[in-house]
């Protein structure tokens, strides 16, 4: 947890770089706002490092989605009216790294801080590798069922293509790369250099991968939302990075 200085300094800080998300159509005002107050959480109990990876998630994720927006605008596959993301998005991506982080916090013999950082890694990169897929992914000429292989048209719930498929694990990867890092410039204790890069990495792939079955099984049909399903697959990659560690011995049951 930071000291009192610090912590002022990463609340004002967070909210700062919500106003410019804000300004910069990232995010609408309302989702800005609650990126602010869950952001503020982040900093003060977890660190700087922690700020500095959503926020560079926020920025990838921004970017990738004004790329090539004219088209995506076409096709009726944007995001908001200029690409701005509204409060169910947000918190499908903000809510799970905050309560790994509250349980760190409370429960630090449970979850140490090698863990924590592990697993809220995970779950940035999940969001990283899910964003880069769909606003990518999306601009391929072509798409696949995931579970078929069929074609679909792209944008279509649970549609695969090569192209997104790259740039998912090379979100995943990067998020791995640059949170080791972050948390190495700051001296957060963190799990074996492969293991938490490999891991992470894992992780979010695999879970977005999940994000996509449950998008063509259930969001499909209506019994979950564009949120919940990302809701549930940052989820899937939180107990992937757990299945990890385990089996990497890095923690023990």
């Amino acid at each position: 947890m930071l000291g009192p200085v610090d912590a002022l300094v990463g609340v004002v800080i967070t909210v700062v770089l919500a106003v410019v998300a804000a300004l910069g159509r990232a995010l609408t005002p309302p989702a800005a706002a609650v990126s602010a107050v869950f952001g503020s959480v982040i900093v003060v109990l977890a660190g700087f490092p922690y700020l500095g990876l959503l926020a560079l998630f926020v920025l990838a994720s921004s970017l990738a989605t004004h790329y090539g927006f004219e088209e995506k605008s076409r096709r009726a596959m944007q995001e908001g009216h200029h690409g701005e993301r509204g409060i169910s998005n947000v918190l499908a991506h903000i809510f799970l790294p905050t309560v790994v982080v509250l349980a760190g916090t409370l429960l630090p013999t449970h979850l140490p801080s090698a863990t924590l950082s592990f697993l809220y890694a995970s779950a940035i990169a999940f969001g990283t590798s899910d964003t880069l897929a769909s606003e990518l992914g999306v601009l391929s000429g072509s798409a696949r069922s995931i579970l078929t292989g069929r074609p679909v048209p792209p944008g279509t719930n649970g549609g695969v293509s090569s192209r997104g498929e790259v740039f998912a694990l090379v979100g995943a990867l990067t998020t791995a790369v640059v949170g080791l890092g972050l948390l190495a410039a700051f001296s957060i204790a963190t799990v074996n250099a492969g293991v938490f890069v490999g891991g992470v990495a894992a992780a979010g792939f695999l879970g977005c991968q999940i994000d996509s079955v449950l998008g063509e099984t259930l969001e499909n049909r209506r019994r979950l939302t564009k949120g919940s399903t990302n809701f549930a697959g940052m989820g899937s990659s939180i107990l992937i990075g757990i299945a990890i560690l385990l089996l990497a011995g890095a923690i023990a049951v």
